[in-house]
């Protein structure tokens, strides 16, 4: 029933965009109606692609593959439809960045081969196809359709919405624009820096599994099996919290562009937020059965929001 309620509400808040638009506004003009037109013919290739190709290949990390590189194409489309102004294009340099970030930190795991479709699986869709839920296949079948492929590229889509939204503004870069971009950054800097600490503290712990050594007969830190140090060690999820807080202040930019403090661009950075609980929930759910000090380390960090001193 739980899992029920849960895709009820992903499939409903597909429909606060659409309910937001027509109760707060602004309506698109012609310019960005064409404009949405082109960026929804790629979305709809990519639901298209992720679907068949996950389930010919039984790979369903078609779509983390392509989840850093969409909001790069579809920000340069809405930069160069709105004439390359410079609040667009600060917004591209950002986004861009952004995602060259993620590429790199994906990339290295080896999820990107040179057949595209082949590549390191995210081990959470592993655990989750194997649920007896999701049995016989065709129950799988319709999930990855729908969350998967459908409801995951139409989030990607709703992150650049502030862009779309402000591409015809004629407002000059102000200081709404200046906060938003030193917040973007900031963010982009703080996930950064939880990957870099995230991937050293897994490498340097398998490099010794690998070696023959049991996990409980690792030095400390390693022997818990999961990170406790640096940011991870102020909050559980230091990495979520910096892209969650990045996509919001994009959406801060829309604010600049004069388009009003709560317009329905919003809503692909509320519902960035809305996955990442349930996708943090599920890690720590799996992390709890492999590590058995997982539990205590959860009550004791905040799940997002670093907290210095919270032990």
């Amino acid at each position: 029933m739980k899992k029920i309620l849960t895709a009820c509400i992903l499939g409903l808040s597909i429909l606060a965009c659409p309910v937001l638009y027509f109760t707060v506004g602004p309506e698109l003009t012609p310019l960005q109606l064409d404009t949405l037109r082109i960026l929804g013919m790629i979305t709809l290739c990519s639901v298209l692609y992720c679907f068949i190709v996950g389930e010919l290949t039984g790979n369903n990390s078609q779509m983390d593959k392509l989840w850093s590189l969409l909001p790069i194409a579809y920000i340069w489309v809405i930069a160069a439809k709105g004439g390359f102004s410079p609040r667009l294009v600060l917004m591209a340099v950002l986004i861009t960045a952004w995602g060259a970030r993620l590429t790199f930190n994906f990339g290295r795991k080896g999820a990107y081969k040179l057949k595209f479709w082949e590549g390191e699986e995210d081990y959470r869709w592993v655990v989750l196809r194997d649920k007896k839920e999701f049995q016989p296949h065709w129950k799988w079948m319709i999930f990855n359709l729908f969350f998967i492929s459908l409801y995951q590229n139409v989030l990607v889509l709703m992150l650049v919405f502030p862009a779309l939204v402000g591409m015809e503004s004629a407002a000059a870069i102000g200081f709404a624009d200046i906060l938003a971009a030193v917040l973007a950054l900031g963010f982009l800097i703080c996930e950064t820096i939880a990957d870099e600490q995230q991937w050293h503290f897994q490498s340097r712990k398998w490099a010794m599994i690998r070696a023959g050594q049991k996990l409980e007969e690792l030095p400390e830190p390693y022997r818990l099996g999961f990170n406790t140090r640096g940011l991870w060690g102020l909050s559980r999820h230091p990495n979520y919290f910096g892209e969650q807080g990045f996509w919001i202040a994009i959406y801060v930019f829309s604010v600049g562009a004069g388009v009003g403090i709560v317009n329905w661009s919003v809503i692909g950075a509320l519902l960035l937020v809305v996955l990442f609980v349930g996708s943090s929930t599920f890690g720590e759910e799996i992390s709890m059965s492999k590590y058995p000090a997982y539990s205590e380390y959860r009550d004791s960090r905040p799940r997002f929001i670093p907290v210095p001193g919270k032990k």
